[in-house]
């Protein structure tokens, strides 16, 4: 099976990325990860990518320098899907155009609801019952794009912003894999 390049951005610790890489590793998988591009030189992720033996660049510059930079790589290196995993910068809409239809995202609430920052906080603070996540193509509007996959994730009383991340997360780690099958009609 010849499988698709992909590459993943990250910012933060990479647990995302840590399960994108092992369903990778399943032979039905359309995806095979060729890349790992950090924005933040101490990102804990990082470790995943050198862990597993796949390429990895650091680019902790300006957004201009990095998605100039980020565009080159991914076009040298024939990646067909780029995939946003704790990537927490938003790309300019001239470097999602470059790239339309083949940038994918994970956000911690059920979007359309609870957009951009702090989604837990303000999730509790509704007094919301349900929250999870969505895996949506990314347009040129913030957490926004056709959705692919929603996982649904029950508040208890007794949660807590971080409490809530951790079960909301579990879900990710289902749902990013998931959108990508469907992304490329694999059952």
């Amino acid at each position: 099976m010849v499988k698709n390049k992909a590459c993943v951005f990250i910012s933060g610790s990479g647990t995302n990325l840590r399960s994108i890489i092992k369903n990778s590793r399943d032979y039905n998988f359309p995806i095979n990860i060729s890349l790992v591009i950090s924005n933040k030189k101490n990102a804990a992720g990082i470790y995943f990518a050198k862990k597993f033996a796949i390429p990895f660049i650091v680019l902790d510059v300006s957004r201009e320098k990095f998605e100039k930079m980020a565009l080159k790589e991914l076009l040298n290196r024939k990646i067909k899907l780029l995939c946003l995993a704790g990537f927490m910068k938003i790309l300019s809409k001239s470097f999602i155009r470059k790239f339309k239809g083949k940038i994918i995202n994970i956000h911690p609430s059920l979007l359309p609801k609870y957009k951009g920052l702090n989604t837990f906080k303000r999730v509790l603070n509704a007094g919301e019952k349900i929250t999870g996540c969505t895996v949506h193509l990314v347009n040129e509007k913030l957490d926004d794009g056709k959705i692919i996959v929603k996982k649904r994730v029950a508040i208890s009383a007794s949660d807590n912003p971080e409490k809530l991340k951790k079960k909301v997360q579990s879900e990710e780690y289902k749902a990013y894999s998931i959108a990508i099958r469907k992304m490329y009609n694999f059952s």
